[in-house]
């Protein structure tokens, strides 16, 4: 492999007023999770007095300090009516405990109680998802008031059922799911604990039960306290829900830790074949690389010089298709194939494409997909080159390729080149986004230019004359509304990815991810045919 020549003017106009545009963006994101991190302290005010930890602070008390962390989904919810603090009231990341690779989840109570929003259902799920794909152990601290029944709705509830399937498929699957309860678990939120391998409860905090007191008098008419009904001393001698009785929330974080150093989950994946090397071109760089407007050509090539080792690339058949680029390369020493976009995607773009990731799987090479493409190219000579059947070689090959495939939207994601470059339809291990990412069906400009030609044409059929004030109108409309949605906090909020990240944080990332996927390839399971249940 050689290294890529940079022809970045990092010093340049352009290069200046992209990393302005980043730089503002990031602010926006930086602001969104201050500000629910803030509103989450508002809400737990007094908790101190009550020896109670923030959600916060039990996470950091759980994760290894020394030890890399990925938060996911931290904009969940953002733009959404339901939920008015990003992040579906939910803490989610892989980080290490006890010195264990662990998918974790708390509920941030200091938002509504931790009342589950669509968002945070959407949230956990994924998590779930991710925790199973990769052979991650499932720790979820709990704390929820449940369903915010202000805001029922009834497809939530039946959705919602997919959180406790899923709980008993890691279980199943050999994946520990450990939980500690550290306030009301109530209704279905307490078949959380309850398809759990590993309970925690906190005396005279944590609290489990099908229906609480305010349900309970509603539905049959019967008191009783809420300790008595499901407090955690009396699912710790009584009920046998509970293993481990904690006396407050540090006890029961500890508990949480010796409970993963017990189980020897400990990675068997080898060390990459290749020891790591930095890159030459300057990661940092990559602030001023993408611009704002997705109509400025960017050469890929750039982006891919800053992200893998020694900046080396070995290319696949650069001369043909060349607006999609291919090739091989190392992230600290992880070997990938990575595609992405110079240009449409074309006939023989695609084409390519789809030959290079046969070629991935029959090798057995983890794909990066970095998404900078306006779609499929159109038009009467592409058609006739074929477009619809290369395009369709494409989908059938990523589709279907075994092997791990994370996506990064790097610039614009529009049309069919979300889906011909592993949009989150596809179901890439991973997908994340850069902050002036966007994604929408097309460009807010040809949306508004196509219906305005249809407006026209219907007006000359009718054989009226086309009404200029209306179509103006018309035109600021949908591109507006296209541009709101194609924005990344948009798209984020609604878990089109897995999070916005910095630029700059993108190689310690994916290497991030690489051996998370890497340690879950080569860890053997023991599955069974059920959940772990209690006497």
């Amino acid at each position: 492999m050689r290294p890529i020549e940079s022809a970045l003017d990092v010093s340049g106009a352009v290069f200046a007023a992209r990393r302005a545009a980043l730089e503002e963006k990031l602010a926006a994101l930086r602001a969104l999770e201050a500000g629910a991190a803030a509103a989450s302290a508002r809400g737990t005010a007094g908790w101190a007095a009550r020896g109670k930890l923030p959600p916060r602070e039990r996470l950091a008390r759980l994760l290894d300090a020394e030890r890399p962390f990925l938060p996911l989904m931290s904009l969940a919810g953002y733009g959404t009516e339901e939920d008015a603090v990003p992040g579906g009231a939910q803490l989610a990341g892989i980080g290490f405990v006890a010195g264990t690779r662990v998918m974790v989840v708390a509920t941030d109570a200091g938002i509504a109680g931790g009342a589950l929003s669509e968002m945070g259902n959407r949230k956990l799920l994924r998590c779930q998802e991710i925790a199973l794909e990769n052979r991650l152990p499932f720790l979820h601290l709990v704390e929820s008031a449940g369903a915010n029944l202000l805001k029922y709705r009834v497809e939530k509830f039946v959705n919602g059922g997919a959180i406790f399937r899923n709980l008993a498929r890691l279980s199943a699957a050999g994946i520990p799911v450990i939980t500690s309860v550290h306030g009301p678990s109530a209704a279905g939120g307490a078949y959380m604990p309850g398809l759990s391998d590993h309970v925690v409860m906190v005396e005279g905090q944590g609290r489990a039960y099908l229906a609480g007191p305010a349900l309970l008098r509603a539905a049959t008419g019967e008191q009783a306290e809420d300790e008595a009904l499901g407090g955690a001393g009396m699912h710790a001698r009584i009920s046998g829900l509970c293993e481990h009785l904690a006396a407050d929330d540090v006890e029961a974080v500890a508990l949480l830790r010796e409970i993963v150093a017990s189980l020897d989950w400990r990675a068997e994946a080898p060390p990459p074949p290749r020891p790591p090397r930095p890159p030459r071109q300057d990661p940092a760089e990559l602030a001023g690389v993408m611009p704002a407007d997705f109509r400025e050509p960017v050469d890929m090539r750039e982006v891919i010089a800053r992200l893998v080792d020694d900046s080396a690339f070995l290319p696949f058949k650069p001369d043909y298709g060349p607006a999609t680029v291919c090739g091989r390369a190392r992230i600290e020493g992880h070997a990938v194939g990575i595609l992405t976009n110079n240009g449409p995607l074309d006939p023989a773009g695609a084409a390519k494409a789809t030959h290079f990731v046969q070629a991935a799987a029959q090798t057995g090479t983890p794909l990066l997909w970095l998404q900078n493409t306006t779609g499929f190219i159109v038009g009467r000579a592409s058609e006739e080159a074929g477009m619809v059947k290369h395009g369709a070689k494409l989908i059938q090959a990523l589709s279907n390729a075994p092997v791990p495939q994370v996506t990064l939207l790097c610039g614009a994601s529009f049309g069919a080149g979300n889906y011909g470059m592993c949009g989150r339809a596809f179901g890439p291990r991973f997908l994340f986004s850069w902050p002036l990412a966007r994604t929408a069906v097309m460009g807010a400009a040809q949306a508004a230019g196509t219906m305005e030609i249809v407006a026209r044409a219907a007006a000359a059929r009718r054989g009226e004359p086309p009404d200029e004030a209306r179509l103006a109108a018309q035109r600021e409309a949908i591109a507006a509304n296209f541009e709101r949605q194609s924005d990344a906090f948009v798209t984020s909020g609604l878990l089109l990815d897995d999070g916005v990240i910095d630029p700059r944080e993108t190689r310690a990332i994916l290497a991030f991810l690489f051996e998370t996927i890497r340690e879950g390839e080569a860890r053997r399971l023991r599955p069974v045919q059920f959940g772990v249940a209690r006497p």
